[in-house]
């Protein structure tokens, strides 16, 4: 027969190997967003893309997005479709009805990002270079 007070034991050593074992999914997603940021960031000037006030700049937005949500961008790039990439085209100026023609036009490049080397300012290149002017809104 087990005692009470081993019943607690396990419960304490279940919550820790729980709380170990997800925190690798969450180290690892901070982890490539903070390298995504790192390797943004220091590729660019401090304080350039940022005000006085703290305020990310008119021309900067697109950068500054791209940066803070690159993994969730890279997943909706691979879906041709998804909330990060609807809110990159409403940012790039996209208009409604040229929307799904950006979607695709995202998903044929995911490729180039997806080789792992590739970071923010890669992805922004890729999405706004060689895209046909049509999809832009006057």
């Amino acid at each position: 027969m087990v005692g009470p007070s081993f019943t607690p034991r396990h419960l304490a050593l279940a919550a820790v190997l729980g709380l170990a074992l997800s925190a690798c999914t969450v180290t690892d997603s901070l982890k490539g967003t903070l390298v995504a940021t790192k390797d943004f960031l220091s590729s660019t000037t401090p304080g350039s893309w940022v005000t006085a006030d703290g305020l990310v700049k008119a021309d900067q937005k697109v950068n500054a997005f791209v940066t803070v949500n690159f993994e969730n961008l890279t997943q909706d790039m691979a879906y041709g479709r998804g909330e990060y990439l609807t809110s990159l085209s409403e940012l790039l100026g996209v208009s409604h009805d040229r929307r799904q023609a950006f979607f695709s036009y995202a998903q044929s490049r995911y490729q180039f990002v997806n080789r792992g080397r590739s970071g923010p300012s890669d992805l922004v290149a890729l999405l706004t270079q060689d895209r046909p002017s049509a999809s832009l809104q006057p």
